[in-house]
């Protein structure tokens, strides 16, 4: 990706959050001027890996498999003071633009349709040797429980949540418009990925950076 790119993506980012009506932390609009005025006080969101990222997974095609994520908190027990169980994040996804599949080990975590578009999430169980089960997935949706067939996708209109239990597959996307999404979870954040294992973002420095991601603290 771009750094021009990138640099877009949040700046836009930015104005569709605020667009839905959330309301952001000052951190999350700082420039990187405004970052170099900032003293000390604000190592907790610089050590906590709090902010902006910004990821293509390492396909090269952000639009078809990316992911923007703001973390606004996360617990951290090596920070005195942020040791905190719990963590918060907002994601926005494109139009047609992915997650991968992948399970979180030992994750609990809610996906809450903040604003936007609808968006879809297909669900499998897992087998202890990382395959996919094919028995029907439990579904917890704000109260409610029921139960779907293996691979089932499932739609999540904006003020709807859904929970993903550890160890359960999912890949979610957007179709018809841009969707913000936020998540509540467990402070852990291992992945595994199906089949393949995703890599890092490559970056193409083709302008100064205007906004961090937390790769650039």
């Amino acid at each position: 990706m771009k750094r021009s790119q990138i640099n877009k993506i949040i700046q836009d980012n930015i104005s569709f959050i605020e667009g839905t009506g959330f309301v952001l932390p000052p951190f999350a609009k700082w420039t990187v001027s405004e970052w170099d005025a900032i003293g000390g006080e604000y190592d907790g969101v610089r050590n906590g890996r709090l902010g902006w990222d910004v990821s293509d997974y390492g396909s090269g095609d952000f639009h078809k498999k990316g992911i923007v994520a703001l973390t606004i908190r996360i617990g951290n027990e090596k920070i005195d003071g942020f040791d905190k169980p719990y963590a918060e994040k907002l994601l926005i996804l494109e139009p047609f633009q992915e997650i991968p599949l992948h399970f979180h080990p030992n994750k609990i975590e809610d996906l809450i349709n903040r604003g936007g578009a609808d968006f879809f999430i297909k669900l499998y169980n897992s087998n202890p040797d990382d395959s996919i089960n094919t028995v029907p997935v439990n579904v917890f949706m704000d109260g409610r429980r029921f139960t779907v067939p293996s691979g089932e996708i499932i739609r999540v209109r904006p003020g709807e949540s859904i929970t993903l239990l550890p160890r359960q597959y999912h890949a979610f996307w957007s179709e018809s418009g841009k969707t913000l999404f936020g998540e509540v979870t467990m402070t852990n954040n291992d992945h595994h990925f199906f089949d393949v294992e995703p890599g890092p973002t490559e970056i193409e420095e083709d302008e100064p950076l205007l906004f961090l991601r937390v790769a650039d603290y």
